[in-house]
């Protein structure tokens, strides 16, 4: 591909594939931009489902994130509802089959289809899992009802969906296999800040817990552990991450078993002319040398303003400060940078890595003497103060001396 793309097709109607249309437009393309998407529903914003809609605070219609004519200002063709079942690369470009039958032609693709919900092989079909906004509205008007709940998983989306479901004065049960929660995104010290919150919250909080089946109910739901013991509630909802559904992908001869494999600008390695952001791709990490997905909202953006000025062969932007955050049980969790590249955790205010409280809490991930990431519980104005440091990689010493001068 030489020049600007006459036509960039973009699969995936979320934050990624909006994001990727608009920041196309503001590096200046002048082609085409077709938007295809498997909801019929317009582009809407996930992180309130498990949290305002859930609760009941938000009406759906709040989680928007575009109107109807935003597609007819930015000058994008829409296809909701109608996912994309194959793709086809050509020499001269490529042709993308839609589930209707339809094709479209396209010389630069971006594939933005992030991710659906993980289930358990024997899940039964009354079990809620939370990925979309119809799952969400469906688990709302299950805890209407249900006195309890069991949430399996205490990653960030089950501890959000006990807490609201504790706002709506329903007794829940958390069940985590690993012996910390919230271990992948904050570690195994830092994640047992995330524990006492669940159990600060009145939550009956089981880790190291593994379930080995669903036992057949006629009312409400039980789980069996590995350990015999049976636990159960008037519901039940999933929440143990998500896997990408990359089938429609297989004659395209890219190994997606681990998302779809990307240079560090979000190229897909082996595809000329198509690009891939958000949860479903695996981007090359220059700090690694590995490849690494980052599956938080706003990745998906800083990843399409690059995947956008790519396609356009343009400058790239800025490099962004990793971030993402979690409400739950009256406060914001909050992570700036990536915690997985520290070596040893550090703490900067508060006791709660002490035993004290967990509000107020912040610490540094540190490797090297450098500072990789910081989060902070319920610190929202101190933690921002960190994101120079974060971004350059400070010593420990800097940051330190920040926190000295901050109360």
């Amino acid at each position: 591909m030489t020049g600007q793309p006459e036509h960039v097709v973009i699969v995936g109607a979320g934050l990624g594939g909006l994001r990727t249309a608009q920041q196309l437009r503001s590096a200046g393309l002048q082609g085409r931009i077709s938007l295809v998407g498997a909801e019929s529903r317009l582009p809407y914003d996930r992180p309130p489902l498990s949290k305002q809609l859930l609760t009941g605070e938000w009406g759906p219609e709040r989680t928007g994130l575009a109107e109807p004519d935003t597609f007819d200002e930015l000058g994008v063709r829409t296809h909701l509802g109608n996912p994309a079942v194959a793709l086809r690369p050509g020499d001269r470009g490529h042709e993308l089959e839609l589930a209707d039958g339809a094709a479209l032609h396209a010389d630069a693709v971006v594939i933005a289809t992030g991710l659906v919900a993980r289930e358990f092989p024997d899940q039964p079909a009354q079990v809620h899992t939370l990925r979309t906004l119809d799952d969400a509205l469906a688990l709302r008007a299950t805890l209407e009802t249900a006195g309890s709940l069991l949430v399996v998983g205490a990653g960030f989306i089950g501890a959000e969906v006990a807490s609201s479901a504790r706002t709506r004065g329903v007794t829940v049960t958390v069940v985590e296999a690993l012996d910390v929660p919230a271990v992948h995104a904050l570690g195994p010290q830092v994640g047992r800040l995330a524990g006492r919150l669940l159990i600060e919250g009145e939550v009956e909080l089981h880790t190291g817990a593994k379930i080995t089946r669903f036992v057949e109910e006629t009312d409400g739901v039980t789980v069996e552990l590995a350990d015999g013991r049976q636990l159960g509630a008037n519901a039940a909802v999933v929440g143990i991450g998500g896997v990408p559904r990359l089938d429609w992908l297989a004659g395209t001869g890219v190994d997606t078993s681990r998302g779809i494999p990307c240079g560090d600008t979000g190229r897909v390695h082996g595809l000329e002319g198509v690009w891939a952001v958000g949860d479903v791709a695996s981007w090359d990490d220059p700090v690694t040398g590995a490849r690494h997905r980052h599956e938080h909202w706003t990745s998906a953006g800083d990843q399409a303003a690059v995947v956008a000025r790519d396609v356009l062969a343009a400058p790239p932007p800025q490099p962004a400060v990793p971030y993402c955050w979690s409400d739950q049980f009256g406060l914001k969790i909050q992570i700036l940078g990536r915690p997985e590249l520290g070596e040893e955790v550090v703490p900067l205010h508060g006791t709660g890595l002490d035993s004290g409280p967990v509000r107020g809490t912040v610490a540094a991930y540190v490797a090297g003497d450098r500072v990789m990431a910081v989060t902070g519980f319920g610190a929202a104005r101190l933690v921002a103060r960190y994101r120079p440091l974060v971004a350059a990689g400070a010593p420990l010493a800097e940051a330190r001396a920040m926190a000295a001068t901050l109360t």
